[in-house]
């Protein structure tokens, strides 16, 4: 069963680049390399054209998987969202209630996920501890060492 995901455009563009890439470059590199290796003898004891065949069967896996993700993908529009909790896209400012640390996240789809650029996934612990929760409330969220609670100081979209 396909589930459904939600993209913002750059991440439903860099899913269409990857896909079309796949097909137009790699499909045809995988092809000239069991050519290739077809043309240097008996195939049954050709390991080179044994690794081109299994190397297409792996691209056609991923061009499959690709193109079943993106035709469930659905675009995310931002003016319809509620601006007063955290949902997908929303920038949020929480303080670690043991530390006191601040941290700054923005929920994304898990595809876009980027812990450097701040981009957490909203199937995440954390992620799915933020969402629906309002400024002020205390997020429980259960992470592999124990329990951890972040105050919503603050939600905005860019």
């Amino acid at each position: 069963m396909s589930t459904i995901s939600y993209y913002t455009a750059e991440g439903l563009k860099k899913l269409r680049e990857e896909l079309d890439q796949l097909k137009s470059i790699e499909r045809p590199k995988a092809s000239q390399a069991i050519a290739e290796a077809r043309d240097k003898g008996d195939l049954s004891e050709n390991a080179e054209y044994d690794a081109a065949k299994e190397a297409q069967g792996m691209l056609e896996m991923r061009i499959a998987k690709l193109e079943e993700v993106y035709s469930n993908a659905r675009l995310i529009d931002e003016s319809q969202l509620d601006v007063s909790k955290a949902l997908v896209l929303s920038n949020v400012k929480i303080k670690n209630q043991a530390n006191g640390m601040e941290l700054k996240y923005t929920l994304v789809a898990e595809s876009e996920a980027d812990l450097k650029t701040g981009k957490i996934s909203v199937s995440s612990p954390i992620g799915k501890g933020l969402l629906g929760k309002r400024v002020g409330e205390i997020a429980e969220i259960s992470v592999p060492n124990g329990k951890l609670n972040f105050e919503i100081l603050e939600i905005s979209r860019d």
